[in-house]
């Protein structure tokens, strides 16, 4: 009876994880490219990793002569943190987003940020070198990740919060990435600080959406399980 109650539980663990993970289909998919491009570079020697990474990088050299490949390719790789805290992030902000916009609508979000934020970084830089601000060679620094996907995602969660408790969201996101560009000044912060703008100006994208989320309700209906469970 234990084994078959036992079996029971697994199985109505995998349906659940499969519910969770099937209504956020495009965040999933992105998560497992990341965790095998993560493993490749891992198993690597260092100068083949550099190679992989400059080759996907979305540099001014390479923008200039292949953007579509590495514009794609630049985001699937990480840029430090490691692909668990990457896992958190997801699940914290482009799952929600997902839900909420569907699929197509949150990887428009995800592409004009991404492609928007990499150009305006980027074009920052060119003007640095042009100017004698920055040496030539910053012409291959490598830039990949999918951090300013990330920034635009968090962005565009603002208009699903409820109201007041979006403002303070979005006062922590100006301050967060507003931070980065002041103590950074480099083209990296202001690429994310562009695609949080980005982010933002994508909200006819979520004016046909229903629901909000008030995190002081959520709290509120935790409390109360936790009452119920104790009970």
């Amino acid at each position: 009876m234990e084994l078959v109650a036992a079996g029971g539980r697994i199985g109505r663990g995998r349906r659940a994880v499969w519910a969770y993970v099937r209504r956020a289909p495009g965040t999933f998919i992105w998560l497992l490219i990341l965790f095998v491009t993560t493993v490749v570079i891992r198993h690597v020697d260092p100068h083949t990793a550099d190679r992989i990474l400059q080759r996907h990088s979305t540099n001014l050299h390479y923008l200039s002569t292949q953007p579509v490949r590495v514009l794609i390719t630049s985001a699937f790789y990480i840029a430090g943190g490691g692909w668990w805290f990457y896992l958190v992030l997801y699940n914290i902000f482009h799952v929600p987003a997902e839900r909420w916009l569907g699929t197509a609508r949150w990887l428009a979000v995800v592409l004009i940020t991404h492609v928007g934020a990499t150009y305006i970084s980027e074009g920052v830089l060119s003007w640095a070198i042009n100017h004698g601000m920055a040496p030539e060679k910053a012409r291959f620094t490598l830039d990949y990740g999918v951090s300013y996907a990330l920034a635009g995602v968090e962005a565009v969660l603002v208009y699903l919060i409820a109201k007041p408790w979006r403002y303070l969201y979005l006062v922590g996101l100006l301050v967060f990435y507003g931070l980065g560009v002041v103590r950074s000044r480099d083209f990296t912060s202001v690429g994310h600080f562009s695609a949080l703008l980005l982010g933002l100006a994508c909200y006819p994208l979520t004016r046909s959406r229903p629901g909000s989320w008030d995190p002081v309700a959520t709290v509120h209906a935790v409390q109360n399980w936790f009452r119920h469970a104790r009970s």
